[in-house]
């Protein structure tokens, strides 16, 4: 269960990765500060996209600590920047 689970948010996060990537390439190539997609929505019902992200390292986080049985890392919810972003993606791939 653990290697299906994990293997999957894995997989998940990796591509949340690459679409950080291609978003700073987007503001780039359109000449605007990448850090506005922080603040961004699909729909006005959702979350910010930096809120998603957060989300989505949360759950794979906790996901695998508690089928690990040990403490998840914990992270400041303190973003401001794509890069910020990606560190923490990176991170919580890493544990």
């Amino acid at each position: 269960m653990y290697n299906k689970i994990v293997s999957q948010m894995k997989k998940q996060l990796g591509q949340l990765d690459k679409w950080l990537v291609a978003a700073a390439a987007h503001a780039q190539a359109k000449s605007f500060d990448p850090n506005l997609f922080l603040g961004f929505r699909l729909a006005p019902d959702q979350f910010a996209f930096a809120l998603q992200v957060r989300a989505a390292c949360d759950t794979a986080k906790l996901g695998a600590s508690r089928l690990t049985g040990k403490e998840a890392p914990s992270h400041e919810d303190t973003e401001k920047t794509l890069g910020e972003l990606k560190a923490r993606v990176s991170s919580t791939i890493a544990y």
